[in-house]
């Protein structure tokens, strides 16, 4: 289970997304790690759409931070601003790519951020 919380991805466990050694580096590794407060655990959240009026799937989840069913990008604070991507079940910050593995939804069901 994960949430957004002012800039942080979090898991159960109150630990945060960290780009890996703090490089701001293409294909760098991501891990779950003690918060710190540095760049490299901070992220931004950008909607793929611009929400529609008046939807049943796209309101807001305010316990998670994120809105439901509604593709996102996950992209890093870091001066590159990498997104977040997934590589042979590995997740990387890399260069934006239009691939579908860079895009992420929120499932109310599972509360669990998914590819």
């Amino acid at each position: 289970m994960f949430k957004y919380d002012n800039g942080f991805v979090v898991n159960e466990r109150g630990q945060v997304m960290d780009v890996s050694g703090n490089k701001d580096a293409e294909n760098q590794n991501i891990h779950m790690w003690k918060k710190h407060g540095g760049k490299n655990q901070q992220w931004d959240i950008v909607y793929v759409e611009d929400m529609k009026a008046e939807p049943v799937k796209g309101e807001l989840s305010p316990d998670f931070g994120l809105y439901v069913e509604r593709p996102f990008h996950i992209v890093s604070e870091m001066p590159s601003h990498r997104y977040l991507d997934i590589i042979s079940n590995n997740l990387v910050v890399k260069t934006p790519n239009g691939f579908d593995t860079q895009i992420f939804w929120f499932d109310q069901k599972t509360r669990t951020i998914k590819s």
